[in-house]
């Protein structure tokens, strides 16, 4: 079975490998060696001024953000599952908040954050995706953020990056929060999560809240290569082990590979008939729109062993979405295009030509070898 969804992505051999080794104590110097690696690499690839490494989903990191960085008010943006999830976490800390609201295929509008902030002078945290992995969408993160801070110089940027993260290159200049998590694209097993730290953000951290989420604590355990709590010590032997596969070619060829294969892989489902779903489609995923799209996703996965995602709420049954995240080889992507026009030869939708596997070849070459 192949699994195409967009998290959790298939997790390499050589990195099961290398977390099938025999468990370490987290409170020795062998593995604060490897964690100071880790920590390294991570700082690298996120590109801010600290980071910090939790043992929790996605959603821990995001709440620890709300609680250690936003002290009045919170602007969220709600363009699907997880910007709805931000206002949620808000609601339940009992923290005031402004939410922009859209539909799921639309990004948000730098005038609407504009107009947030000079209505709200107390806003001092926005919280937003750069990938809303529940469309596919790609917000304009980079923009909205040089924007606020022109605004209100001191208003904390928090971005979820957990679908964007090791995809594409993020410029973090005004980002003072950027979340990732382990079971993306960095292709480790769900439950561990990461946030790069801009030096405002340490600064406005300061003691720190909370006693899990305190990311006070955790900054001053991590800079001395351990953790606050237990860590998971095998998810960051693994996080190791990702990066020597990603560093063997560098991230840059990764970032290439996965826009190739995103574009290749737009262009054979536009050529058989399908709309793409987002306006701004994010590069971690291919997300297709299509009124009955449960029986194509049902038949991929019995016949032809591919697994991907479908849609939620009001789009459930409507959409499905193609990871693009990691390091998929691209014969896989290939086979994922031509077993969909394959679904759709034996739904009696369309007379299979082979259209996919070649449009996709013929898009992927062209990108590759320019």
């Amino acid at each position: 079975m192949l699994l195409f969804t967009p998290g959790p992505t298939p997790v390499p051999e050589s990195v099961r490998l290398a977390m099938a080794t025999p468990t370490l104590h987290h409170r020795t110097a062998e593995f604060e060696a490897i964690f100071k690696e880790a920590r390294e690499r991570l700082m690298r690839l996120l590109g801010m001024d600290e980071c910090v490494m939790i043992a929790s989903s996605g959603t821990g990191a995001m709440q620890a953000c709300m609680l250690n960085l936003c002290k009045t008010k919170a602007l969220t943006v709600n363009a699907g599952k997880f910007g709805e999830r931000f206002g949620k976490i808000a609601d339940a800390m009992g923290r005031d908040k402004v939410e922009i609201k859209y539909e799921w295929n639309t990004p948000c509008a730098i005038a609407d954050v504009e107009k947030a902030l000079n209505e709200n002078a107390d806003i001092d945290a926005i919280f937003i995706q750069v990938c809303e992995s529940a469309g596919g969408l790609r917000h304009p993160v980079e923009a909205i953020a040089k924007r606020a801070k022109e605004i209100n110089p001191d208003i904390m940027v928090v971005a979820d990056g957990i679908t964007a993260v090791g995809v594409e290159k993020i410029d973090v200049s005004n980002i003072d929060a950027l979340i990732t998590g382990s079971q993306k694209a960095l292709m480790l097993p769900p439950g561990l999560s990461m946030i790069g730290l801009s030096t405002a953000a340490v600064e406005k951290i300061g003691e720190g809240k909370d006693y899990y989420f305190n990311l006070a604590i955790e900054i001053k355990n991590q800079q001395k290569n351990t953790t606050a709590w237990t860590a998971a010590t095998t998810l960051i032997i693994g996080l190791n082990a990702i990066f020597n596969a990603i560093e063997e070619e560098g991230f840059d060829v990764l970032y290439e590979n996965t826009i190739n294969r995103a574009s290749a892989t737009q262009a054979a489902l536009e050529a058989v008939g399908f709309s793409m779903y987002p306006h701004v489609p994010a590069l971690s995923m291919s997300t297709v729109y299509d009124e009955d799209a449960e029986p194509i996703r049902k038949l991929l996965k019995t016949k032809y062993s591919v697994n991907m995602a479908g849609g939620q709420d009001h789009l459930k049954g409507k959409i499905f979405r193609i990871n693009q995240m990691g390091l998929i080889p691209v014969y896989e992507s290939a086979w994922v295009v031509n077993a969909i026009e394959l679904a759709l030869a034996d739904l009696g939708r369309r007379e299979f030509d082979g259209t996919a596997s070649r449009v996709f070849n013929e898009v992927y070459f062209k990108r590759a070898n320019r």
